[in-house]
């Protein structure tokens, strides 16, 4: 399978001559077509930073970003922006749904900027909500809705497009347990029959396991990796709390 993005010798340093703090040092990894991957570690180990800049939010200090095939640092502003609309999906902690439109109207603003024609449209949006479990509340708002509804419309809106990865920064962050079961569930669904490729910052061991691999860093460099293969949820979920205890990073890290 081919590489979706690829990271090389990434490095991120803040502040001037004499006062240099360095945040990652030399990241390398790849990410295949189709994985699952997430991205843990104790607070102030460099999660949100390289989230950040593997998703064109910021830029490295030195090293370079591939996504798709597209040097990312030789890109301009409007070039970048182009690119996260047709290749970026986008899963944020707090939703970043419009309350001035229905649940429908959010997941569908990506097409609509688009001008995708409206059979897609429709097409697409019944596909989604299928999959999200949506169909009933898609005429509703966002403050008609609860926490976990909001955040399967924000998924859904991450992935009408197709783009060729996803990336979820703390999604369950705001869930209770049964709304980030579902949501959870639903991604790995869209992983395992659609071949989506997601990559998932995240905090919390539970929500880990439904990742088929994750990187742990570690004062802003790559600790080590886990790999769930055959290995069941629950016995891949203790892995990871071992590693985390090994880091001294638990489940209370959200940075």
């Amino acid at each position: 399978m081919k590489n979706v993005l690829e990271a090389k010798n990434i490095t991120k340093t803040y502040g001037v001559k004499g006062s240099m703090t360095m945040v990652l040092h030399a990241i390398d990894l790849q990410i295949k077509e189709g994985e699952f991957i997430g991205i843990m570690g104790p607070s102030g180990a460099g999660k949100t930073t390289l989230l950040n800049i593997l998703s064109t939010i910021d830029q490295p200090t030195s090293g370079e970003v591939i996504i798709d095939g597209d040097k990312i640092g030789e890109m301009n502003e409007d070039q970048l922006s182009t690119f996260r609309r047709n290749k970026l999906g986008f899963i944020f902690q707090d939703y970043n749904l419009l309350d001035t439109l229905t649940l429908k109207e959010n997941i569908v603003l990506p097409l609509a900027l688009f001008h995708t024609n409206t059979n897609e449209i429709e097409k697409r949006v019944s596909e989604i909500a299928d999959k999200f479990g949506m169909k009933d509340i898609l005429n509703q708002y966002p403050y008609q809705v609860s926490g976990g509804q909001k955040q399967r419309a924000a998924a859904s809106r991450a992935i009408i497009s197709k783009p060729s990865i996803i990336m979820a920064d703390e999604p369950t962050g705001a869930l209770d347990s049964k709304s980030a079961t579902d949501l959870l569930q639903s991604l790995s669904n869209l992983n395992d029959e659609d071949q989506a490729t997601i990559m998932m910052v995240t905090h919390d061991a539970y929500a880990a396991s439904y990742c088929k691999r994750i990187l742990f860093l570690k004062d802003g460099a790559i600790f080590t990796e886990l790999v769930k293969g055959n290995t069941s949820r629950k016995a891949f979920f203790q892995k990871i709390l071992n590693v985390l205890s090994v880091l001294g990073g638990g489940n209370d890290d959200i940075v």
